[in-house]
């Protein structure tokens, strides 16, 4: 267990790096947690710490309730002030494995908006399977966002909401892959938006959707063991 623990830890702590690659944070908003495999626990970075700082040991380990498990290391900060929507996001979904926030600029304008990212192009239809949908507006540091969340994504496809009023949540079966949705959303709200300065975007046939959705998910890629690797 030991061992598992400290994969994430250094999992987690190097994935916040993609956030500042692909620009979707500021200053020391955002943040990526990822589930412990075979432990009821999770691993989030500390509040309001600067990348730069984070090292797999600054990274603080929680239970699925969020509370932080005392004497391990990184104990002594204070967790993510989103820990309690991370929490509730694994105990209601246990397929997932990773969970990512940002307040990427152009995702997030269309959440300013209360408006789903409508899909438009066959990208969004590979990742997402659809609109990337909007989830309700929610105060910060309780399970408000993570009830949201839940309630907004069971049954969709998508692996994003766009959190009304305040930014992207992301879902992945690990803390990479819910990184790459957080990635990919942002880049199909810039598209889509751009795109709407010309007039309006044309939405893609349900039925393409479908397929596109299909092979994306199933075929495109390389195999590995433990399925398509993206």
């Amino acid at each position: 267990m030991n061992e598992a623990v400290a994969g994430v830890r250094a999992n987690v702590a190097r994935l916040h790096g993609e956030l500042v690659r692909y620009g979707l944070i500021v200053w020391t908003a955002g943040n990526v947690s990822e589930r412990v495999p075979g432990a009821d626990l999770f691993v989030i970075k500390p509040s309001g710490v600067s990348y730069d700082e984070l090292t797999a040991d600054s990274m603080i380990l929680c239970d699925l309730d969020g509370n932080v498990v005392p004497g391990s290391e990184g104990s002594g900060r204070s967790p993510s002030s989103d820990t309690a929507a991370h929490a509730y996001v694994y105990r209601q979904l246990p397929e997932v494995g990773g969970v990512v926030h940002t307040h990427s600029t152009y995702a997030t304008a269309w959440a300013a908006r209360g408006e789903p990212i409508p899909c438009t192009i066959t990208a969004m239809a590979d990742e997402f399977g659809g609109e990337i949908p909007v989830g309700p507006f929610a105060i910060i540091g309780d399970d408000s966002i993570g009830r949201g969340i839940v309630a907004t994504l069971s049954g969709h496809r998508s692996r994003a909401v766009l959190m009304r009023g305040h930014g992207v949540f992301t879902i992945g079966k690990d803390a990479r892959d819910a990184v790459k949705a957080a990635v990919m959303a942002e880049d199909v709200a810039r598209t889509t938006h751009i795109a709407r300065q010309g007039g309006p975007a044309a939405p893609l046939p349900g039925g393409a959707v479908d397929a596109l959705f299909a092979r994306y998910q199933n075929v495109y890629g390389q195999r590995t063991e433990e399925g398509v690797a993206r």
